[in-house]
């Protein structure tokens, strides 16, 4: 559906801000309507959160939800750019069990991208087991960024897609060594590309180094730390002091 009306294939869409900075379209609303009625059709009991739904308290009181971000890096999409996909992750008990990304715009010559885990069994890209970075030293780290700032010098700018399950996803395919953001976050982001991460062997935390939860009634994290296992406690020193800041 998100190929069918993708602009990097000439199609126009619908844009508008939902708040300063922050882009939605047409598309967004589309596959997350239709994600729900087949999920929701698949799996009855299943919760649901996702970004473009308004939040229902009731899920609180679900074993199991699906968590859903429709169009991942919206940004990249509705310019054209493939750095974009659609997350979903099924949660129990707060944790998740299957987490699937489609990323249909890159490696279309193989019909795009297709990750998957699911919890205690390993994960995969197009049918390929994914094996994390094994780097042991955190200077010299590939991280997925349009720039390096002068304070992480030492670390190697690698291309950076807007979606940042995307990046996660990077780690757990030996393409990244590092991926951190400094800022409040939600759930949906995160949950289907930290389990890819994790099966594949990479450590995917908040920025504090603290494991991530989900289903919280509270949808929201300060930050995501996703490395090869060796670095992630310099990761976490390196961040401290401005994820606490920043954090508040």
């Amino acid at each position: 559906m998100a190929m069918a009306q993708w602009p990097g294939a000439g199609h126009a869409i619908k844009v508008w801000d939902k708040s300063p900075g922050n882009p939605v379209c047409e598309v967004d609303l589309a596959v997350d309507a239709f994600l729900k009625r087949e999920l929701g059709a698949l799996l009855p009991a299943a919760g649901w959160l996702s970004e473009e739904t308004a939040d229902a308290p009731e899920r609180l009181e679900d074993g199991l939800i699906w968590l859903v971000d429709p169009v991942d890096g919206t940004r990249d999409f509705i310019h054209g750019r493939t750095g974009w996909a659609v997350s979903v992750a099924l949660i129990s008990a707060g944790r998740p069990l299957f987490g699937m990304l489609a990323a249909p715009a890159r490696l279309m010559a193989e019909g795009g991208e297709f990750w998957h885990a699911e919890a205690g069994r390993g994960s995969w890209r197009n049918g390929v087991r994914l094996a994390s970075s094994t780097r042991r030293e955190l200077s010299g780290a590939r991280v997925p960024a349009n720039r390096i700032s002068d304070s992480d010098a030492d670390l190697v700018a690698v291309d950076q897609p807007n979606s940042i399950a995307l990046r996660m996803a990077m780690v757990a395919a030996d393409e990244a060594d590092l991926v951190a953001t400094l800022r409040w976050g939600f759930e949906w982001d995160i949950g289907a590309a930290a389990l890819i991460a994790r099966e594949a062997g990479a450590v995917a935390t908040d920025a504090f180094g603290q494991p991530l939860n989900y289903n919280k009634r509270d949808p929201r994290a300060f930050g995501v730390l996703v490395t090869a296992p060796a670095i992630h406690a310099a990761a976490v020193d390196r961040l401290a002091d401005r994820a606490r800041e920043l954090a508040g």
